[in-house]
């Protein structure tokens, strides 16, 4: 444990000390965001403000992970594989969301083919390398799945990564959020022994926790996609490692209450002809509509992100009591 803290300490020192050098480097290749014409109206203001801070999260926990917990314990590669790609998608997502910028978007087809494409890829990762085909239920204990464990572990990765992503609209709401998620699973890998995983996730979220420095309100910099969709992916397959995936929709509960409103929202406005059921989404504009200033809306997010958290990881170590 001392380890695994240790660890965590360096990496959220060093993401705070490298995010001035990254931000300022940001700013010289101009990738300021384009502010969605969906957002409200005070968020025009943001426009300009540098997008891919994700990288700066990925290569610091990447960094630390390859020098000091992942030689002789290389299942750890397999979150970092994962990040790694969904970062990639990320990043060329982002790129069609700059201000000034011709380049497009990636279609919302090939971006879905990507994801399941890197969810099919960890989950042959889970099934096959690691062995792994369980399902650990409180009170229960752990049951054996079999093949169904496959497209279980693609779909929580690809709706993880999602949910995260649409989460990441409000200064330091995706970051505040993951470093509670990933602490969880920290706590919940200590707790079975799994030191590696353990220190992974603490790595994790220390540095989602030193991105705040620089992403807290007002934002210097966005964490964009590069991030948002490396991180939900990571922090799946570290839920399928320690077994504990079943109670990620309340450590992530954020992601998955940001991610449904999305998906009611269409499905409402389709069925009805027009009609709404919130304001707008993500559901962190719904509340900025109805009179909550953005530091209250992520504050009040992560509260309910942490008792989500809490709920969790105590039914987690329910499993074989």
């Amino acid at each position: 444990m001392i380890y695994a803290l240790v660890l965590a300490a360096m990496t959220l020192a060093a993401t705070v000390a490298a995010g001035y050098p990254t931000v300022a480097l940001l700013r010289r290749q101009n990738v300021g965001k384009e502010i969605s014409e969906w957002a409200p109206e005070t968020h025009q203001a943001k426009a300009g403000t540098p997008t891919m801070g994700g990288l700066l999260i990925v290569l610091t926990i990447a960094a630390f992970t390859l020098a000091a917990n992942f030689f002789g314990r290389y299942s750890i590669g397999l979150p970092l594989l994962v990040g790694g790609s969904l970062a990639a998608v990320g990043f060329v997502d982002d790129l069609g969301s700059l201000e000034g910028r011709r380049q497009a978007a990636l279609q919302r087809r090939v971006k879905l083919l990507a994801f399941i494409a890197i969810g099919v890829g960890a989950a042959i990762g889970l099934y096959e390398f690691l062995e792994l085909q369980t399902v650990n239920v409180p009170y229960e204990g752990r049951h054996d799945l079999g093949w169904l464990y496959v497209p279980i572990a693609i779909g929580v990765v690809v709706l993880t990564a999602g949910g995260v992503a649409v989460t990441d609209g409000l200064d330091g709401l995706a970051a505040g959020t993951l470093a509670i998620a990933f602490s969880a699973y920290g706590i919940l890998a200590l707790h079975q022994e799994q030191m590696f995983l353990g220190a992974f996730s603490f790595t994790a979220a220390a540095a989602c926790a030193g991105f705040l420095w620089h992403n807290a309100y007002p934002a210097r910099v966005f964490m964009g996609d590069t991030g948002a969709l490396a991180l939900g992916g990571a922090l799946a397959v570290v839920a399928f490692m320690t077994g504990q995936w079943l109670v990620l929709p309340l450590i992530g509960i954020i992601f998955v209450i940001e991610g449904a409103s999305v998906g009611l929202q269409v499905a409402y406005f389709q069925l009805t002809g027009g009609k709404r059921i919130f304001r707008k989404t993500p559901i962190h504009h719904h509340f900025e509509e109805g009179g909550w200033s953005e530091v209250q809306t992520t504050v009040r997010f992560w509260v309910v992100g942490l008792l989500g958290a809490l709920v969790g990881v105590a039914l987690a170590l329910e499993v074989y009591s």
